[in-house]
C-alpha cells in the first residue's frame, strides 16, 4: 500500500483507505502478471518495436497552386477580413 500512496502523494491525488486498498490489490495484480510473462521463453523471438512492420510513407514535396481562400476558411468555426479568428492569448 506504501507504493500505492507514494504514486498517490506524487499524482496529488487523495484516496479514501477503500481506494488505497482497491488500487494496492490492482497493481499486485499487475506485477504478478508481469512476472508471469517474465517466465516466458522468448529466445527465438526477435526483439521489435511495434507489432506490426508499418513505415511512414510521404509524397514528394512538390509546388503547387495554393489552396483557394474560400476553401481553406470553409469549416472555420470564426473568420474575419478573410483570416482565421482564434481567441487572443495572452
Amino acid at each position: 500500500m506504501a507504493e500505492v500512496e507514494h504514486v498517490a502523494l506524487l499524482a496529488r491525488l487523495q484516496l479514501t483507505d477503500a481506494e488505497k486498498e482497491d488500487y494496492s490489490r490492482q497493481l499486485s495484480d499487475i506485477l504478478a502478471h508481469a512476472d508471469r510473462l517474465r517466465e516466458l521463453d522468448l529466445e527465438d523471438v526477435a526483439p521489435t518495436a511495434h507489432a506490426a512492420p508499418l513505415f511512414n510513407v510521404w509524397r514528394e514535396d512538390e509546388p503547387g497552386r495554393p489552396m483557394e481562400r474560400d476553401k481553406a476558411l470553409a469549416n472555420a468555426p470564426e473568420r474575419e477580413d478573410g483570416f482565421f479568428k482564434v481567441p487572443r492569448i495572452v
